[in-house]
């Protein structure tokens, strides 16, 4: 079917349901039908007036859906594009001689009846100007109608005072990047030249924050313009970032490895002419381009979790449109845009669009016709607006902004704008792309075009202009001219250590946190199979036999009683994918949860099952933990092998960045971890590749045995006050091993043990120790007693890093010197911790150190469960032979 027959079948499709049953249809179109046959009572009666009615909202409605790809939206463009098929009244059954007649439209722009060419014009001015916009992929009538509303206004004047705001802003936004360039040629900076507009839509979005009361906004971007919004947005001092430039900071008063200037965050105050105000910051961000935002959101929820409002904190994430399109994390991060445990209330993403990637053009770049395609998944309305007209992106930031207070949903704004420099600075870009460059060369930038047309509009005067500009030029000078002075040393830097916090509780503490797991809403049915399991963690205390998921309530109520708000996020988290947790209970009949531990207070516990997602899943946590010290956030694996999903945010973010931006975060991964016979895809954690990024105290990575060593794990995290993240590799099948639990005392007294000693056999008659951590432990002394072997010790290892070197040191001074160390693990040679303990543990034991393990392989495990059973049985009489 044509598009235009498309457009026909659907208007007629509707008057025809409407003919038959007027409540069949949707208001919008009840409201249309019934006054498209109704003409003014002086007007003659015309046989085809309701036809043509029907063909012109036929017309309308294509406008809606298609007005978008006859748009003026480029600024490189010599033309406009040409009008769409869809778009020509003769496609609609309708002729040149309808111009000047009057039709009903049923309300459109505010109208009941209109002429054809004022509708006409109406639309072109609505759809196919410098502004555009997608909406009707939006189910939801009432947004549609509320978005028809504003773009089909027309458009209000600005007054001269808002006009000189806009040209002030365009001009700080390019002075800045012409004085850094003039200033420091040859250095990398990514700068905003061509896309200066996005300054203006910035300045918008936040006047609009601080107009609706919101305390605060936080933007997530990647480098290109970064310093300019650091600069002119959240009021970063120009002389420190011209010392950054400098490269002249004391090095004696920079902690850790540092960083380049366009990846550093910053947080800083924006304020309106009229001194009212608002919190805004930028998040910190790698060279890994989409990455940072699921952070910021992260980052956003936290803080909105903090206050009374709903939604008072406004995330704005800046995209490129080559990585908007092609980093799939997006599409991660817009699906969880209204989950209930990851809504910020919506958010403005800002795609500042070059029309190009690094030299990679749209065209090898994406599939869709737009680069912010993606967004409509989530029904996201999309406003293209071409970044040569400054007053209509001022006008779309409004719409925005407005959008997302009303409905509580992301919008987009794709900022159609150009690159005036290559990817960075010293790159050419008229190598690969020759005719677009030759184009931008010949350009004036927004802000000379702006000032022409405000010139030639007689709206400001030429003193105006200059003043704005020398102004603003004369403040960088000075500001250049302090960076001839060395900036002031702070001295060393320091770093706050670990603190031993007590994590043990007492006994009546331990049990009401476990009344709560039988003590249910009156009438509400909980499923047969999971109250038995309840029943039993309630009197696991007096059987001396806890195990892991209710060491794990205790751990996470005991830390509600102490004011400590919990966060659990994570692949089927709230059940567990074991069925061990049931943190949330739902009701047989009424499908209503409860949240036993939500009994307790004063802190609240908040699990959250998550979208099948890693990357942005884990990068949101990440951002949530920062913004709140005061939270034990974890995040929880379906497998621990899953967790290669988001090695980005590993590697940037958890195990770097406070090295690299200052930036500390407390949270906790969790990552079921060992080999049981199901696959080379859930056995593995890769225990090795952390342990590869461990250095400089930067996280805690652990593998306890104990549902007891577990509990004061995750409370000395939480009350330890040292803000490192936590990898903790947890069990599968040790959920329910019997011989895997701890007696009430074990969290009663106490604390963390690092090296769990063997307190099985005489020290002194020790020929052989067995080093080991995790599961494995319990098939080693299982095959121990069996066999009735006396002269073998097994010590675990229940901290990996920070590596307890003092008590493994003193735990085998207690053995004789002649005893043989053998490390135990289940993992292939070239996997698991041995390439990381077996130097350690060599360097304080009397001989070689030798290692129990499987074969190097490429894959975790193999998939035959026999195969893996006889490898098991192997690897463990090795480690006694």
């Amino acid at each position: 079917m044509s598009e235009f027959g498309l457009h026909s079948w659907l208007v007629e499709e509707q008057h025809q349901r409407y003919l038959d049953d007027p409540d069949s249809v949707d208001q919008v179109w009840r409201d249309f039908f019934a006054t498209a046959t109704e003409a003014p009572a002086d007007a003659p009666p015309q046989q085809d007036d309701a036809d043509k009615a029907v063909r012109l909202a036929g017309l309308i409605h294509a406008y809606r859906v298609r007005g978008h790809l006859s748009a003026a939206t480029d600024p490189l463009a010599s033309e406009r594009p040409p009008l769409h098929p869809d778009l020509g009244i003769h496609a609609h059954g309708l002729v040149d001689e309808d111009l000047d007649r009057e039709f009903a439209v049923a309300g459109f722009a505010g109208k009941t009846r209109a002429r054809l060419r004022d509708v006409l014009t109406t639309l072109q001015d609505a759809y196919c100007r410098t502004v555009s916009v997608e909406y009707m992929h939006i189910r939801d009538a009432r947004e549609r109608s509320w978005i028809q509303q504003r773009v089909e206004a027309p458009r209000p004047r600005f007054t001269q005072a808002e006009q000189q705001r806009i040209l002030y802003r365009l001009g700080a936004a390019e002075a800045f990047e012409t004085f850094l360039h003039v200033k420091y040629v040859g250095h990398k900076r990514y700068s905003l030249e061509g896309g200066e507009s996005a300054i203006v839509l910035l300045d918008a979005l936040l006047h609009r924050a601080i107009g609706d009361g919101l305390p605060e906004a936080v933007i997530g971007m990647a480098h290109r313009g970064r310093l300019n919004v650091l600069a002119n947005i959240v009021g970063k001092s120009y002389a420190q970032m011209f010392h950054e430039f400098e490269d002249a900071a004391d090095i004696r008063s920079i902690h850790g490895s540092g960083d380049v200037k366009y990846h550093l965050g910053a947080d800083g105050v924006f304020r309106a002419e009229d001194g009212r105000s608002i919190a805004v910051s930028v998040v910190a961000n790698p060279s890994h381009l989409e990455i940072v935002g699921p952070v910021a959101e992260g980052v956003v929820r936290a803080k909105q979790d903090l206050t009374a409002a709903p939604f008072a904190v406004l995330p704005v994430v800046v995209h490129g449109d080559a990585a908007f399109a092609g980093q799939g994390v997006v599409a991660e991060t817009l699906n969880v845009s209204q989950l209930e445990g990851y809504r910020t209330g919506g958010t403005v993403h800002v795609v500042v669009n070059n029309q190009l990637g690094f030299t990679t053009a749209p065209a090898s770049g994406r599939s869709s016709t737009y680069a912010t395609d993606v967004a409509r998944t989530v029904e996201a309305p999309i406003f293209h607006v071409n970044g040569d007209d400054p007053e209509a992106v001022v006008q779309v930031a409004h719409a925005a902004f407005e959008y997302r207070q009303a409905f509580h949903k992301d919008v987009v704004i794709d900022l159609v704008c150009y690159r005036r420099h290559g990817h960075s600075e010293v790159d050419d870009p008229s190598i690969t792309q020759p005719a677009m460059y030759e184009r931008i060369a010949a350009k004036s930038s927004v802000r000379e075009l702006y000032a022409e047309t405000l010139l030639r509009q007689g709206d400001i005067g030429e003193k105006d202009v200059e003043f704005a500009r020398r102004d603003y030029r004369d403040r960088l000078e000075r500001a250049f001219a302090e960076t001839r002075e060395p900036p002031p040393s702070t001295g060393e830097v320091s770093v706050a250590s670990p603190s031993a916090a007590r994590t043990a509780i007492s006994e009546v503490t331990a049990r009401h946190v476990l009344a709560t797991q039988s003590v249910l809403p009156p009438g509400f049915a909980v499923h047969p199979r999971v109250l038995p399991q309840l029943q039993r963690r309630v009197a696991m205390p007096d059987t001396g036999k806890v195990d892991w998921a209710t060491g794990e309530t205790l751990a996470i109520g005991s830390l509600l009683l102490d004011g400590v708000p919990v966060r659990l996020a994570g692949q089927d988290s709230r059940r567990g994918t074991f069925g061990q947790r049931h943190a949330v209970l739902t009701d047989r009949t009424t499908g209503a949860e409860y949240v036993p531990l939500n009994a307790l207070g004063p802190a609240a516990f908040s699990p959250y099952d998550s979208s099948l997602s890693e990357l942005a899943a884990v990068a949101f946590e990440y951002g949530y933990s920062l913004a709140r010290p005061d939270a034990l956030v974890l995040w929880e694996a379906q497998f621990g092998d899953f967790a290669n999903g988001a090695q980005t945010v590993v590697d940037e973010y958890i195990s770097s960045s406070e090295q690299k931006w200052g930036q500390r975060s407390g949270v906790t991964l969790l990552l079921p971890h060992g080999l049981e016979g199901q696959g080379p895809d859930h056995s593995s954690g890769r225990i090795e590749r952390f342990l590869q990024l461990c250095a400089q105290d930067n996280m805690t990575i652990a593998m306890p045995s104990l549902p007891g060593n577990y509990f004061h794990l995750l409370r000395q995290q939480a009350l330890g006050g040292s803000r490192r993240p936590l990898v903790v590799f947890t069990p599968k099948s040790m959920l329910r091993l019997k011989a895997a639990t701890s007696t009430l005392e074990e969290f009663t007294t106490g604390g963390f043990r690092a090296v769990i000693p063997d307190g099985t056999c005489d020290p002194s008659r020790v020929r052989r120790v067995l080093l080991c951590s995790g599961k494995v432990f319990y098939d080693l002394d299982a095959y121990r007693r069996e066999a009735g072997v006396t002269d073998t010790a097994i010590v675990r290892l229940e901290r990996l890093y920070p590596f307890p070197g003092d008590e493994l040191h003193r735990e085998l001074r207690r053995h004789p010197d002649h005893a043989e160390v053998r490390w135990v693990q289940e993992e292939p040679a070239n996997q698991g911790a041995w390439t990381f303990v077996g130097p350690r543990v060599g360097s304080m034991a009397a001989g070689v150190v030798a290692r129990v393990s499987r074969p190097d392989a490429s894959a975790p495990a193999v998939g035959s469960a026999h195969r893996h059973a006889a490898e098991q049985r192997g690897l463990v009489r090795d480690a006694f032979a």
